[in-house]
């Protein structure tokens, strides 16, 4: 990789506890309030804030498991219907966004399924007002084709986050929020594919990405 190993491992820290620092500390939050109230109906609904809270962090802590992580045990290839429920439960409480699992394959590489949960985390913070979100992927000629079409009233890529999927960025200049972003293009530049992004004539944005089905 371009950027050091423990600078990457630093910006990917740091996107991690962006990202659950808000879920974490409504669980704290909740706590202290429920050790003061005294009140049967509002304690009951802190109990549901506190509930509400702790899956949205076991949610996204199983997601990043399998993005970021050594998920998917020892094995070449992963269930794809793990990546599925991971992308389901980052995704599917925003009640704007529509989700479209057109995957068939019963199983990718690890490598495939990383690319593709991470693509599936950026095209979604990039449908700021919701919309549909369509995720597919196929073993092609020793080839694993990724695409991911997202559709919706306002769709926005930040100029960062495409510059870094598709050539990697300039190192110094790589934000924790592209940390997704560059561990996207390092993993088909060193398999040796690619990563396209472009826009459609409607506003939408196809994220595409091609591997080795091999790897």
């Amino acid at each position: 990789m371009a950027i050091s190993p423990v600078d990457f491992a630093s910006l990917l820290c740091s996107r991690l506890c962006h990202d659950l620092l808000s879920p974490v500390g409504a669980l704290n939050n909740g706590l202290e309030l429920l050790a003061d109230e005294t009140d049967p109906e509002m304690r009951a609904r802190c109990m549901e804030l506190l509930s509400e809270s702790a899956r949205v962090s076991a949610n996204k802590l199983k997601f990043f498991r399998l993005a970021f992580g050594a998920a998917g045990g020892f094995g070449e290839r992963v269930d794809a219907r793990e990546a599925q429920v991971a992308i389901q439960g980052l995704l599917g409480d925003n009640k704007r966004l529509t989700l479209d699992w057109v995957i068939e394959r019963t199983e990718l590489t690890k490598s495939a399924i990383k690319v593709l949960l991470n693509l599936s985390m950026i095209a979604g913070d990039a449908l700021v007002r919701g919309g549909r979100l369509t995720i597919g992927a196929e073993d092609n000629d020793g080839l694993t084709e990724i695409v991911l079409h997202a559709e919706g009233p306002r769709v926005v890529l930040d100029p960062e986050l495409r510059e870094t999927l598709v050539s990697g960025g300039a190192s110094e200049a790589i934000t924790p929020r592209a940390a997704a972003a560059y561990l996207v293009h390092a993993i088909a530049a060193e398999a040796g594919g690619s990563v396209v992004v472009s826009e459609g004539e409607d506003g939408s944005i196809l994220f595409g990405a091609t591997l080795p089905s091999s790897r």
